[in-house]
């Protein structure tokens, strides 16, 4: 898999699947197509992670909201790999764990090696795999974090969040069902 190239090995990892009655092409277009917008649950989502930004008075919240594929690399994502039909990666690196999330670009050419101290850096794919009744969409996160201190703050973090985080995963997961089941 791509994710393996640029995050080989990770401190976390979490993984979702959902079988999709289209073709693994039409599967593919709606991972593209992602639109996260109709989702009542990651709008609440992405409010709440604004918030703290919010308070402290640096930014509204719709600045950052990464509800579209698009989207998500104008926030912050950087798209790492992609091999149509089949997967693409995304990363992302920063202290997830301050109020602002201390985002900082990581270029795919340095990402698989990237070691600035008190960081963490997630990989975030989607695959898409043929199967007889149509395909299997799934999606892995994984994160490393560059240093002792970043792991502690991190798994803090992550403690909290990863219940949020799987379940926008999953929202992201119906909906690609959904756009290549009836949309399509």
């Amino acid at each position: 898999m791509l994710i393996d190239e640029y995050m080989p090995v990770a401190d976390f990892a979490e993984r979702h699947a959902v079988r999709v009655s289209a073709t693994p092409e039409r599967a593919w277009q709606a991972v593209r197509a992602l639109d996260l917008r109709a989702s009542p649950i990651v709008r609440v989502l992405f409010a709440l992670r604004s918030l703290p930004a919010l308070v402290a008075g640096r930014g509204s919240a719709r600045e950052g909201l990464g509800t579209t594929m698009d989207g998500l690399l104008r926030g912050g994502f950087v798209l790492l790999a992609e091999r149509a039909p089949r997967e693409i990666v995304l990363g992302l690196a920063g202290r997830f764990w301050t109020p602002g999330g201390g985002l900082s670009r990581v270029e795919p050419e340095a990402f698989r090696d990237f070691d600035r101290p008190g960081l963490a850096l997630a990989a975030w794919n989607f695959t898409i795999l043929p199967t007889d009744e149509g395909a299997l969409v799934a999606t892995e996160t994984r994160v490393r974090c560059t240093d002792a201190a970043a792991r502690r703050s991190f798994r803090r973090y992550w403690r909290i969040i990863r219940p949020f985080s799987g379940l926008m995963r999953r929202e992201a997961l119906r909906a690609i069902r959904r756009t290549a089941e009836f949309e399509g």
